[in-house]
Formats: C-alpha cells, sequence, structure tokens
C-alpha cells in the first residue's frame, strides 16, 4: 500500500494534497461533533461497545479516520519522514499526557462528573422535547 499512496501524493502534488488533508480533517471533526450533539448517540455508543458491533456514529468516525490516516501517511512519505521518528515523538507525547493525568488525578474526576452530568441532562431535554 504504501507505494500506491506515494503514487497519489506525488501525481497530485503535495500543495493540492495539504488543502485535502484539511478538508479531510474537518470531515472528522464534522463526524464528531455529530455524534456528540445527538443525546441518544451516548446510549447508541455504549450499547455498541456491549455488543461489540459498530454504530453508524462509530462507522463514520472510523471512515473519516481512514481518510485523514491516509492523507498523514502521504505527507510522511513527500517528507520521508521515518515512522520510527513518528512512534519516538508520540510516545514521549503520550508519556508526557500520562504525567499531566498522574499530577491531576482528583481534577479529571470532578470533569468526569460534569459531563456525565451534562449527557444525563441533554437525554432528558432530548427524551422530553420528542415524547
Amino acid at each position: 500500500m504504501k507505494e500506491k499512496i506515494k503514487r497519489i501524493v506525488d501525481h497530485y502534488g503535495i500543495d493540492v494534497q495539504l488543502k485535502y488533508l484539511q478538508s479531510e480533517v474537518f470531515e472528522l471533526n464534522e463526524a464528531v461533533i455529530r455524534q456528540r450533539s445527538n443525546p441518544l448517540s451516548f446510549i447508541s455508543m455504549a450499547s455498541s461497545r456491549l455488543s461489540g458491533k459498530m454504530n453508524t456514529y462509530t462507522k463514520n468516525i472510523a471512515g473519516e479516520i481512514a481518510d485523514v490516516m491516509v492523507m498523514l501517511e502521504q505527507i510522511r512519505l513527500y517528507y520521508d519522514i521515518p515512522t520510527s521518528e513518528i512512534k519516538n515523538i508520540m510516545e514521549y507525547k503520550v508519556d508526557r499526557q500520562i504525567k499531566r493525568i498522574e499530577n491531576n488525578k482528583e481534577w479529571y474526576h470532578v470533569l468526569d462528573r460534569i459531563n456525565m452530568f451534562l449527557y444525563i441532562a441533554l437525554f432528558t431535554r432530548y427524551f422530553y422535547k420528542i415524547s
């Protein structure tokens, strides 16, 4: 697949593909916003996790992630960035975030409770609106 992806970026050029990356990231963002803005999606996501099957929201997000990953791979190949370099940077950033989480454990629990309250409030509002 690497050769096919390289062929795409070589054919269209990096400037066109960088603009296309922006479009794909925007579409991923829209898919996430659609999922988060629908109060019923929270229940659908929980049900999907229990059943092991992807719901419509998850399938849409997965497709958009794939689009973004293809674009990112084109850029990585164009700039000849080794995968190992990206993995090292990712490892550093993940470790840094874990340290932040460890230093702020109590604060994140408060945020989790607030988020759950907001989901319940949105669901209740939506449920009573349609019934």
